[in-house]
């Protein structure tokens, strides 16, 4: 494998150990198995697992987050709402994974700081993202924001983010899908 290959695969590899098992529940010597190749390589790529976990959200982030700025911005509000929930819905995969950044939120305490921030700034992107979305949906008439848009905002997303939870724990889209009926009218 040539190097952007390998450190690729370390990247995507890394993705799903956080999403599975989260920060604390994999090693270099876990990937090392996956990619095929020595942790002395991996460390080549990524000197610490801090490093390898801030580029591991940095790429997921502006994976995802690419993904709903490019949500067609004419579409109506409730139309925008409906395609960030598919795009939510992706991130459960074969069922077993939930958001790289919401397993990371869960081991807070023992993130390193740089990693912290950034699993806080996709937080932030995707309730700013939303905020507006409940705003254009409240002056459309098709959502329900409770004149507070910011609030539920929050409130949503943290909806999303423990309908992944639950359809991991339960084996089930259904979960999911029910968030964003939360705010129609």
């Amino acid at each position: 494998m040539d190097k952007n290959t390998v450190r690729e695969a370390l990247l995507d590899h890394a993705q799903s150990l956080l999403m599975t098992r989260g920060y604390n529940g994999f090693s270099y010597r876990d990937l090392s198995e996956l990619v095929g190749v020595k942790t002395s390589s991996i460390h080549y790529y990524f000197p610490t697992k801090e490093d390898l976990a801030l580029e591991a959200v940095n790429a997921y982030s502006a994976d995802v987050m690419s993904s709903i700025y490019a949500i067609d911005s004419s579409a109506s509000a409730d139309k925008k709402l409906d395609r960030y929930t598919k795009l939510f819905g992706r991130i459960i995969g074969g069922g077993n994974q939930i958001c790289l950044c919401g397993m990371l939120a869960s081991d807070i305490e023992s993130l390193p700081e740089k990693v912290r921030h950034a699993v806080q700034s996709f937080f932030k992107a995707n309730e700013n993202w939303l905020a507006k979305v409940l705003a254009e949906g409240e002056a459309q008439d098709t959502l329900d924001a409770g004149g507070k848009p910011e609030a539920a905002a929050r409130v949503l997303y943290a909806a999303f983010q423990g309908s992944l939870l639950a359809c991991r724990l339960f084996q089930t889209r259904t979960r999911l899908d029910e968030v964003a009926n939360t705010v129609r009218r």
